[in-house]
């Protein structure tokens, strides 16, 4: 597949985007020679970082099946990144065609385009739908959504924060904090949802990985942040402690290849991971009562 020739107006080229890079990882193509270059050396020095998103992007493809079974029709997949790999709106019409509302929302600038050029090309605009918010804003990112047309803010929502939470999402400029908003803002949005909805999430951790990983995280911590994101990993309790008082479905919060395998499609290849701690992402689905 052929990469971006031209980035739209008003992308900053000057460093490496998280979205594009994710992107690159998963074999897409939305993404440019500095996201490239980035992509390259990690995977050079740490080969297994492309088994690791694969098996966060196909975790996000089970909690779609599993919570549309469940009987979900709304889903709301927020710091979506670019299309690639299975969307969440194409895993639903897998199993309830014609049924399931999605809205992808992210920040980056390429992620909402490409969303938004797909949804017209392939999407159906009465269900489908992009926007551009950002994260750290709940209450004006939920009026995006009530006033999108497709998604019911009244009625329940999957939730998507899916490899999301361990990219820092800092204060806005001149506050007097320095602390990430990760927690604090995950609790605004359990707030905002109603009762029967899903919150569903993956993050990073550095509690009981494999020792051959250790160097990885510590590495990519100071790569990323040298290009301008910082990286936070959280222990196993503070990631649980995310879903407040939301009530986990089973298996609770797990790696990422552990959580509900029996859910993988049809298409689904193997992941080559030794072990599930080689994920390095634990994960969880909880809902609303």
């Amino acid at each position: 597949m052929e990469h971006e020739s031209f980035p739209p107006p008003g992308i900053d080229l000057s460093k490496p985007s998280v979205a594009r890079v994710y992107d690159y990882y998963l074999g897409g193509t939305a993404n440019w020679e500095i996201d490239r270059q980035f992509a390259e050396r990690m995977l050079r020095d740490y080969p297994m970082v492309r088994p690791i998103a694969l098996a966060n992007r196909r975790f996000l493809h089970r909690v779609v099946r599993h919570l549309v079974r469940a009987g979900i029709r709304q889903i709301v997949d927020l710091g979506s990144g670019v299309p690639t790999m299975g969307h969440a709106h194409e895993i639903a019409e897998q199993i309830a065609p014609g049924e399931v509302k999605v809205a992808y929302v992210d920040c980056e600038p390429v992620a909402v385009a490409h969303s938004t050029s797909l949804l017209r090309e392939k999407g159906d605009p009465a269900r489908q739908v992009a926007l551009h918010a950002d994260l750290r804003d709940p209450r004006r990112l939920w009026s995006l959504l009530a006033g999108s047309g497709v998604i019911d803010v009244d009625r329940p929502i999957a939730l998507l924060l899916i490899s999301v939470l361990h990219f820092g999402l800092p204060p806005a400029p001149g506050s007097e904090s320095t602390a990430d908003l990760g927690p604090s803002v995950t609790a605004e949005y359990r707030d905002l949802l109603v009762p029967g909805s899903y919150l569903a999430l993956s993050h990073v951790t550095d509690e009981g990985v494999p020792p051959q990983c250790e160097r990885l995280l510590a590495d990519a911590k100071e790569r990323y942040a040298a290009a301008g994101t910082d990286l936070v990993y959280r222990r196993r309790a503070e990631i649980t402690a995310l879903f407040g008082d939301f009530t986990l479905l089973e298996p609770g919060v797990t790696w990422t290849p552990l959580w509900h395998p029996e859910e993988a499609g049809p298409d689904d290849r193997t992941v080559p991971l030794d072990a599930a701690n080689e994920s390095l992402l634990l994960a969880g689905v909880a809902r609303k009562d």
